[in-house]
């Protein structure tokens, strides 16, 4: 059985070295993931985040992706951590399954988001026209002050029959008992669609 390959992409004061450390506890708890973390382009320009309210840097950052998603080997699935949330979610309605379009590079096959809410600026209205159809986990923190609950609701409804876990804390990865448990059995779901 081979390692699930999920791109993480950070929050947006983040860079991949954080994310790898916040996300760390949780990865540890888990068995058979490869995360490739990666930086926002605009930490290369001396900038940050994936773009700024309401959407300043999207047209760096969806370039990005699409040339992050030709030139890498195949993503199994996306992984975000707050505005990297907000991405994973944009980036499931760019799928080429999403779009009936085979000839886009971006594929995956589930979305895991943490802290994670929908973005309104006009330039991604197109994207959400439509529910999201990829397998997909919300993790949701209780006492979470920076993506109030309610938010990151609003980006689960936007997928077809999402999974939802929830956790006690606030804006962080948790590693909860709950937590691990639910993403195993998600993941290991996810693996059992992708072996032969």
């Amino acid at each position: 059985m081979r390692d699930l390959r999920i791109l993480a992409l950070h929050g947006y004061h983040g860079s991949a070295d954080i994310l790898r450390r916040q996300l760390h506890p949780l990865a540890s708890s888990l068995r058979g993931v490869e995360f490739v973390h990666v930086d926002a382009p605009s930490l290369a320009e001396r900038d940050f985040g994936w773009w700024h309210s309401p959407a300043r840097g999207w047209d760096r950052s969806r370039a990005w992706a699409l040339d992050l998603f030709a030139a890498q080997p195949r993503f199994d699935g996306v992984f975000g951590f707050s505005q990297g949330a907000a991405m994973t979610g944009l980036l499931a309605g760019m799928r080429g399954a999403q779009l009936g379009d085979p000839q886009s590079p971006i594929a995956f096959d589930f979305a895991v988001m943490v802290g994670g809410f929908k973005n309104d600026a006009p330039e991604h209205a197109e994207i959400y026209r439509s529910r999201f159809t990829v397998p997909s986990v919300h993790i949701i923190g209780h006492a979470d002050r920076v993506i109030p609950p309610p938010e990151s609701r609003d980006l689960a409804e936007q997928f077809v029959d999402p999974v939802i876990l929830t956790h006690g804390g606030g804006h962080v990865v948790p590693n909860t008992p709950a937590v691990v448990d639910g993403l195993t059995r998600f993941l290991d779901r996810a693996r059992d669609r992708l072996e032969p």
